[in-house]
């Protein structure tokens, strides 16, 4: 009989990480690895962010927090969806976390019940599925492809809601798949959702300040379901400050606070230097992370061009986020030495032992036709890497 709960025996450990930790394990046994695993921008925190970490250390701000956040940070939240979104949250509507991902834990949590269900599109950030598994929901997955840019239709949508549905579960701009939602693309998945006074939406939208199209669109901006909406964002990504680990949502009061008490039990108020150096990034104008951006959409061009140049590979172009999510089926059936190939993961572990470069199989985002690769590295490493991908496919026969 095992020891440990069937809880976290059933739970899946995240992929993204796993590779990541291969990686770490190779390179310390001398290997030359390039990972291109994990989603964290290679830049550092900027200079004001920090000095922002250095007076509240230096002013003792270092106590419990309320679970919810310190009543600067939430306003300063408040303001920053008001500016940037033109979404109404008051403080009290906000949560700041532990990173988005214990946000999104938060939520789901909180309304799902045991076989209740969940929308998610394919491709899906990892963790959606095996915490809709914790809370015992049941998720309902709806394919797209490469050919569709990767995002849903308002047909699939409403084929996928039946009188068990609670919740639609999404990212824009998506981690895998970099697309992004435009208004009307939105507004129609707004248009189906109102049909269904009972289901909710959590729309994850950490990726904001890495879009290459223009404004960012939220869907809580429609007012016919705003009510139903959970916007959550954070500093991690386009601010580069994954280590100081805060997310946040701005919600219905009733759902904030029913995250709030979620989040007293398990974590308590997230770290109050922090907070005050999200503040801070909040609080910035958004042409901060400008520079950032535009250094990820010349690296997108980079590797998309790079990826041309291999045969049997079939890529879109994302509009944000610092990913490619590409297909490599046609590789599938061919073989090298004792290596043979059948689905993505069998490759991305090819590519990692006989090419050196770590990737993410797309079988851990529900898509086991495509692999996941990161430009959030310099341009030097990214050439490298699509070279010795490019040489390693070459072998498979």
């Amino acid at each position: 009989m095992s020891k440990l709960s069937d809880r976290i025996t059933h739970l899946a450990e995240s992929q993204t990480l796993a590779m990541a930790k291969k990686s770490r394990e190779l390179q310390a046994q001398g290997k030359d690895i390039i990972s291109l695993s994990i989603g964290e921008p290679d830049f550092n925190t900027p200079d004001f962010i920090k000095d922002a970490a250095k007076r509240a250390i230096d002013s003792n701000i270092t106590r419990y927090t309320p679970v919810a956040g310190l009543p600067d940070v939430r306003k300063a939240i408040s303001e920053k969806f008001k500016r940037d979104n033109g979404l109404n949250y008051s403080s009290e509507q906000i949560v700041v976390s532990t990173g988005a991902k214990q946000s999104i834990a938060n939520i789901i949590l909180s309304l799902v019940n045991p076989g209740e269900e969940v929308i998610v599109p394919i491709p899906y950030w990892v963790s959606y599925i095996e915490t809709i598994k914790l809370a015992e929901g049941i998720p309902v997955t709806i394919p797209t492809s490469v050919d569709s840019n990767f995002k849903i239709t308002p047909q699939q949508l409403e084929k996928a809601i039946t009188p068990k549905t609670k919740m639609i579960v999404f990212s824009t701009p998506c981690n895998p798949s970099g697309s992004v939602y435009n208004r009307q693309e939105l507004k129609a998945l707004a248009d189906v959702i109102v049909k269904y006074p009972d289901v909710y939406v959590v729309s994850d939208e950490i990726y904001e300040h890495i879009n290459f199209v223009g404004k960012h669109e939220s869907m809580a901006q429609f007012d016919f379901i705003y009510d139903r909406v959970i916007t959550v964002n954070g500093v991690s990504k386009g601010f580069a400050m994954t280590g100081w680990r805060i997310g946040f949502i701005g919600a219905p009061l009733w759902i904030a606070q029913a995250c709030e008490k979620m989040q007293g039990q398990f974590t308590s108020g997230t770290s109050s230097i922090s907070q005050m150096s999200a503040m801070e990034a909040v609080k910035a104008d958004p042409s901060v992370t400008y520079s950032m951006r535009d250094a990820f959409k010349k690296r997108r061009d980079l590797v998309l061009g790079l990826l041309k140049e291999i045969p049997g590979i079939k890529a879109n172009v994302p509009d944000g986020a610092f990913y490619i999510f590409f297909d490599i089926s046609s590789y599938f059936g061919k073989s090298y030495n004792n290596y043979h190939i059948k689905n993505s993961h069998e490759l991305s572990m090819y590519l990692l032992e006989e090419g050196g470069v770590a990737l993410v199989s797309g079988d851990a985002f529900g898509d086991d036709n495509c692999m996941r690769f990161s430009y959030a590295t310099s341009d030097d490493k990214l050439i490298e890497a699509v070279r010795r991908i490019k040489k390693a496919l070459e072998k498979l026969k």
